[in-house]
């Protein structure tokens, strides 16, 4: 009786770590690439406000970006929306005082 399992047999020995000759041969694996920007997934829901809106959506142009170049957008929706609510705290001009109507006294 032998304690060896059945298999397929050798041609012949290798030394640890060395395929044997006859053994088929793999391509070196290609290095891992850097992944290039992907974006966020992230749902903008419109607010109603027009500009608003408008600034929100330049929000989508950091997805096509490296991450270095999310700041400018992300700045330049900042500005915007600071520019937006200033304007809400703006007094709106006073309206023009309507000249007084001529009246007419039929009494004659």
């Amino acid at each position: 009786m032998s304690d060896s399992i059945p298999g397929p047999a050798t041609a012949t020995a290798s030394a640890p770590g060395e395929l044997p000759e006859d053994a088929p041969q793999q391509p070196a694996a290609a290095p891992p690439q850097p992944a290039g920007p992907a974006p966020l997934g992230v749902v903008r829901t419109p607010t109603g406000h027009a500009d608003v809106d408008t600034r929100l959506e330049r929000l989508a142009d950091a997805d096509h970006l490296p991450a270095d170049g999310h700041i400018e957008v992300y700045e330049d929706v900042h500005r915007g929306l600071r520019e937006s609510l200033t304007a809400l705290d703006a007094r709106p001009a006073p309206a023009p005082v309507p000249a007084p109507m001529p009246s007419y006294d039929n009494r004659s």
